[in-house]
């Protein structure tokens, strides 16, 4: 069992309390996205905002133009693709860890730009562009970060948690909203939340400078003795690093790693031309993460989180405000199903089950809003809105976190965070159209919007049923391996066991105990020359810097 055992067994295997803790720290990220996103739709009918930042009409009244309005919203988005793409450099250059405290500062320096705008829609745009500089940083960093660190059996709970604290984030913000609307004609209602967003992402700002470096990241870099004291940290073996566990571990991460490090280091036309590596099904990797992250938005969910508060106002109900209360609520509840079916039923089925779900809903909001407008009929706005809580419901449960999961564990290291970033800046992409399309596809085609998010689930589910590979309960050298497998189908990828394993679950003992005998000369070897060398000190310095 090892010496200064610090875990809890999951999933049949040790957890580190680091690992959980790592965990539920950078989760906040997913909190701020889920804040930021869901602050905009109340705060677009507060009266003192309106006033401050929207236009003079004719008769004399303020109010948002189609094209502001969209600004408005939108613009935090296109902040959030350049904030996403920036993520690749900076999670590669400093660090896992640094990256994400910079996102966090990126994200403050945005909130107080927001706060000391006065009259301009321009300043309080210009102050949702940087703060989305910071989310895409996280938004690319977060799922990673936790991917590389995290062990296999809790992996994908913990990276569906982001879309969790996503959904824990937009309710917070709408009741938030909810609170301040009692004087919402003051300057104090929008600033107060606001700047509440500054608050809420120090935490993990700090609070990640004192978790465990990627252990991936710093193997990727040859700093192999504080990878393998990062493993044993994350498994609660801070104390014991030559663990059979976290030998095992470290050996399928070295192996993997050391073979991709041949060629250098991966580069952005890598991602599309899979070249110089020819590390297979590359590609196809690339273009696969970023149609799964584009179309997580153009599911439509953000159609009801942007602009609900708006669409239901137009439907004629008597507190939009609240109707969305009520959204986000349901979208934080039906989240939790979600952490338990990602490791329970795996990622393909899900997601081809519930964008199936979420096309049949939205093809009932957009039929009885079209063929009996709620303004005439007071039962097709109750109809509409339990439409748009059952496909909440089952976004939240499937889509949601599985994207995450997915970006966070089907690419292989030497060119993850760059392929993590073009992914997740398509989300980014996918959110900004909605964003800005909304307003003028509401005063246009209306309610027959929701026809087009329809036939968007059913591509998305067909999509996932040819070319997603089932990553269930794999390590990600083995995730990498299968999809390495030119003869594998993704509709056959869930019967697939890797090397060295009796199922996807169960370890082979006998093939990795042979794998540690092979490794133990070169480990004597490495212990020898440190002892020679006087890097045993070295040693001790890395593992106070992981």
């Amino acid at each position: 069992m090892g010496l200064g055992k610090v875990s809890v067994r999951v999933n049949g295997a040790d957890c580190g309390i680091e690992a959980i803790m790592l965990g539920v720290v950078t989760s906040i990220g997913g909190f701020l996205f889920g804040y930021d996103t869901g602050q905009i739709s109340g705060m677009l009918l507060f009266t003192d905002f309106i006033d401050r930042f929207g236009q003079t009409q004719a008769d004399g009244t303020k109010a948002f133009t189609e094209i502001i309005k969209s600004l408005i919203v939108s613009l935090m988005s296109i902040g959030t693709l350049f904030g996403a793409l920036s993520g690749a450099y900076t999670a590669d250059w400093w660090g896992r860890r640094r990256s994400l405290s910079f996102g966090v500062l990126m994200f403050i320096v945005g909130n107080i730009v927001q706060i000391t705008s006065m009259d301009s829609w321009g300043h309080i745009t210009a102050g949702r562009f940087i703060a989305g500089l910071g989310v895409g940083n996280l938004s690319v960093g977060v799922p990673m970060f936790q991917s590389e660190c995290c062990p296999r059996e809790i992996r994908g709970a913990v990276v569906a948690s982001y879309q969790l604290m996503i959904t824990i984030g937009i309710l917070v913000s709408n009741a938030i909203n909810m609170g301040v609307r009692t004087f919402e004609d003051s300057d104090a209602s929008w600033r107060i939340v606001i700047g509440l967003g500054i608050a809420f992402s120090l935490p993990l700002g700090i609070g990640i400078l004192f978790s465990p470096e990627s252990p991936r990241w710093l193997a990727g870099r040859g700093r192999w003795e504080e990878s393998r004291i990062a493993l044993a940290r994350l498994r609660g073996l801070k104390d014991d690093p030559h663990n059979s566990l976290v030998e095992d571990d470290f050996n399928e991460m070295q192996e993997s790693i050391a073979e991709q490090s041949k060629v250098g280091s991966g580069t952005w036309s890598e991602c599309f031309t899979g070249k110089p590596s020819e590390i297979p099904r590359l590609v196809f990797r690339t273009l696969l993460g970023c149609a799964i992250h584009f179309l997580q938005q153009w599911t439509g969910v953000n159609y009801f989180f942007y602009y609900g508060a708006t669409i239901f106002e137009s439907a004629g109900v008597d507190d939009p405000i609240l109707t969305q209360l009520i959204l986000g609520a349901v979208n934080v509840i039906t989240t939790f199903p979600g952490l338990y079916i990602v490791e329970r039923l795996g990622r393909r089925i899900p997601m081809i089950v519930g964008a199936v779900w979420q096309s049949v809903w939205l093809l009932i909001f957009a039929s009885v809003g079209v063929a009996r407008p709620p303004t005439e009929y007071k039962s097709s706005g109750i109809i509409m809105i339990v439409s748009a809580c059952m496909f909440i419901a089952s976004f939240a449960m499937t889509w949601g976190p599985f994207a995450w999961v997915v970006i966070g564990e089907t690419f292989p290291l030497r060119t993850r965070a760059k392929q993590a970033s073009l992914a997740t800046a398509c989300n980014w992409l996918g959110n900004f159209l909605i964003a800005f399309l909304t307003p003028f596809a509401n005063s246009g085609i209306g309610y027959s919007f929701g026809f087009v998010f329809c036939g968007t689930n059913l591509a998305a589910a067909v999509i996932i049923y040819f070319f997603l590979y089932e990553t269930k309960s794999l390590s990600l050298e083995n995730v990498d391996a299968m999809y390495s497998d030119m003869s594998l189908k993704a509709w056959q990828s869930s019967k697939w066991v890797p090397a060295g394993y009796l199922d996807r679950k169960t370890r082979d003992d006998t093939f990795f105990s042979r794998q540690r005998s092979l490794n133990t000369v070169g480990a004597h070897e490495r212990d020898s020359y440190s002892e020679k060398s006087g890097t045993s000190d070295e040693a001790k310095m890395a593992e106070r810097r992981v």
